[in-house]
């Protein structure tokens, strides 16, 4: 029902030279417009090196036949819920501030939509020390803030330290978690630094507490991009972040519209990753997938100069879209490597019988069908998506078999466990499809012998409203893509029991002794296979305890105006890459 709250596509590897990315294209040119219907099991895996300091050195690669002027619009749901770097931990909010704000490390994309890990802000993708557990990048010559002035090492330092403070209730923790002495700083607004972080000329040194071969492809996220220290504004830098890339914001009204204009004092010379052609770019929010999908298939206007970060093409409208010619040619069609499920909250629904009732009554089928059918969902029975490393196909709650659900079987769980009638709050994104969704998921339930009340969140702020301990929710829908394609990044953020906190991605509030020792030891194990089995166990074994219902693996269908250039997908943020884009003439 959302983008996935986790957006970046990169495989780990022990050594630092390279690693591996998903391939998620329906077609072997990465177009998505092969006219094959995709599946998500059928999807592979490549190769994707770390690139070399030359990679790093800007300008970009021209986009060929690329014009620069014009503006680019959006139709999309809803506004950003963040854009404190800090605080981004949605594929959305990390796709729209691409064209704002640069990190450390970043993706270089190429006209095919794949990436390879190069210097954003520092000169190389970063140098790796003590098997993993130092890491040094050094800082470009001539970058620069919005207002002219010089990035800083003031300003790497800050961005990390800043990392720790309150406020900062969202967004990724992996440093958080690594960083030496991280355990008890409150972060640097009074005064003190975090010694681990180590600044010596130009160059910044991380230590840190466990070998990590990742560290470059984990502060690409854009959870890591840097924060300007003199005009840090603290929680109201969420509303409007100082740039560092090739656009900055003109003008915002939440929930309504904002607008990028030309950064000036950014320099592409050193920016290896973005293109900058349009001369503005407008985003407007408040459109259902119907009414911009009836937009683009109009194409009058600026709607011609149109494409949409979150809204694909609606389901009411895929069989006509997606197998039409005219518009066939405007049309993005890729292969996610999320998945989408319904996370059960195990401190409320205490009893695993109650949760595997769940399970077994869930309508897969119609969801599916509600959705738009198989050319935009496959049907998921497993936490990891099969294009992540350690899949491991099983159906323990037999959707495959029975689509339409087992309601004999849930109510003969939930007799079982004396607790026919079990209320349950389910909590739902506010949007057309979703209301569909909902109501097929009461019903289905209800005939399984459960209470179900149907709650709707506004969608802008939904992950904030349920990564709260105290939310009032038995279920809700949430989605996870991989920082990287292992299991590290899927089930200790998800699963783990040290991440249960307020403004944290346990949702379904898990804490296993026995999960929570296999992730411990699964994180050890060096050789990949035996890791990658140890991590489809440890799927398994959550699915054994039913702390969530695995819904759906999306297949993504995006469309856009005639007049948009150079389309392609941005795999490290799971979405249309904004700076490859220009507004033909």
């Amino acid at each position: 029902m959302s983008f996935s709250r986790r957006n970046f596509l990169i495989a780990t590897g022990v050594a630092a030279a390279s690693t591996s990315v998903l391939s998620a294209c329906s077609s072997g040119d990465g177009s998505g417009k092969s006219g094959k219907v995709p599946t998500v099991s059928g999807s592979k895996t490549v190769k994707i090196d770390v690139g070399t300091k030359a990679d790093s050195t800007g300008p970009a690669t021209e986009v060929t036949g690329a014009v620069k002027g014009g503006t680019i619009w959006s139709l999309d749901q809803f506004d950003m819920d963040h854009m404190d770097p800090a605080q981004i931990y949605n594929s959305t909010e990390a796709a729209i501030t691409v064209p704002i704000l640069r990190g450390l490390t970043g993706y270089k994309i190429d006209d095919k939509g794949g990436a390879v890990l190069v210097g954003d802000l520092a000169t190389d993708a970063g140098t790796m020390k003590d098997g993993g557990k130092t890491w040094s990048f050094t800082l470009k010559d001539g970058v620069k803030w919005e207002d002219g002035s010089e990035i800083s090492m003031d300003d790497v330092r800050h961005t990390f330290e800043r990392l720790f403070a309150s406020f900062i209730t969202e967004g990724p923790r992996y440093l958080q978690n690594w960083l030496v002495g991280g355990k008890g700083y409150k972060g640097p607004y009074e005064g003190k630094h975090l010694d681990s972080i180590e600044v010596s000329g130009k160059t910044v040194t991380f230590h840190l507490n466990e070998p990590r071969g990742d560290f470059n492809f984990t502060v690409a996220m854009r959870g890591y991009a840097l924060v300007n220290k003199k005009h840090d504004t603290k929680e109201k830098y969420d509303k409007h972040p100082f740039s560092s890339g090739p656009y900055k914001i003109d003008s915002r009204k939440i929930g309504k519209s904002m607008t990028y204009v030309r950064n000036e004092h950014w320099d592409p010379k050193t920016d290896s990753i973005r293109n900058a052609y349009p001369d503005k770019f407008v985003f407007q929010f408040g459109f259902q997938n119907l009414a911009s999908t009836d937009r683009y298939i109009s194409d009058r206007g600026n709607d011609q100069y149109a494409m949409s970060i979150f809204n694909e093409v609606a389901p009411e409208r895929v069989a006509q879209v997606l197998t039409n010619a005219k518009y066939k040619p405007r049309i993005l069609t890729q292969v996610d490597t999320a998945t989408y499920y319904w996370p059960i909250n195990t401190k409320r629904i205490t009893d695993p019988k109650v949760r595997q009732a769940i399970n077994f009554a869930w309508p897969v089928q119609q969801l599916q069908t509600i959705r738009g059918g198989a050319a935009s969902s496959e049907i998921a029975t497993t936490i990891f998506s099969p294009v992540t490393p350690g899949y491991h196909k099983f159906d323990l709650y037999g959707k495959l078999q029975k689509g339409g659900g087992d309601p004999v079987k849930a109510k003969a769980l939930l007799k079982e466990a004396g607790k026919l009638g079990q209320k349950l709050v389910i909590a739902y994104q506010q949007s057309d499809n979703s209301v569909k969704q909902a109501v097929a998921i009461k019903n289905a339930l209800e005939a399984a012998g459960f209470k179900v009340v149907n709650k709707q969140v506004d969608k802008s702020t939904f992950y904030s409203q349920i990564s709260k301990l105290d939310n009032g929710y038995d279920m809700f829908a949430a989605g996870w893509s991989p920082d990287w394609p292992a299991g590290y990044s899927v089930f200790f953020p998800c699963w783990e029991g040290s991440q249960v906190m307020d403004g944290g991605t346990n949702w379904s509030q898990l804490d296993n002794t026995s999960v929570n020792k296999a992730v411990a030891a699964a994180s050890k194990i060096a050789d990949p296979d035996k890791a990658n089995k140890a991590w489809g166990d440890i799927d398994r074994q959550i699915m054994e305890l039913a702390a969530c219902v695995p819904d759906y693996h999306p297949i993504r269908n995006w469309m856009y105006g005639s007049k948009v250039g150079h389309v392609v997908y941005d795999s490290a943020n799971t979405c249309i890459a904004l700076c490859k884009l220009y507004a033909k003439k």
